[in-house]
């Protein structure tokens, strides 16, 4: 039986990583500040935990590329061009780096994310709110 290794996803997360320079929570703040798209890829049920990231539009993990995609028939509005900047956010800041990665071989080549994901960003001192979030289905 073929044993399993940690080895495997840490290589791979290792890769989406190389040579990108991810950002911090406020590089990520800034970022949407000058108009970068800051998107939240949390579940439903971690938003709810802890809330809403300020500014960000929410996007299922599931149909993230097709969303951002400016060639795809599923693209949100703000997804104009391949030059555009977007920063993923997730939990801790793992499925972000490969999300951001996947961007990039579409061609978003400045997709990067925010490292520690919201974890970071709660203790950068910043708020989320309970408010309503920008869900793009």
């Amino acid at each position: 039986m073929q044993q399993l290794s940690a080895a495997g996803v840490d290589r791979v997360l290792d890769e989406a990583r190389r040579g990108v320079r991810r950002y911090s929570p406020q590089e990520t703040e800034a970022a949407r500040l000058r108009g970068a798209l800051v998107v939240d890829t949390r579940t439903e049920t971690q938003r709810a935990e802890t809330g809403e990231l300020p500014g960000a539009i929410v996007i299922d993990r599931t149909v993230l590329e097709w969303r951002l995609d400016p060639a795809s028939d599923a693209r949100i509005p703000e997804a104009t061009g391949y030059d555009v900047e977007i920063v993923v956010v997730c939990r801790q800041g793992y499925s972000s780096s490969l999300a951001a990665q996947s961007l990039r071989r579409v061609g978003l080549h400045r997709a990067t994310d925010l490292a520690g994901g919201v974890e970071a960003w709660l203790a950068a001192g910043r708020a989320l709110h309970r408010g309503e979030a920008d869900v793009r289905r």
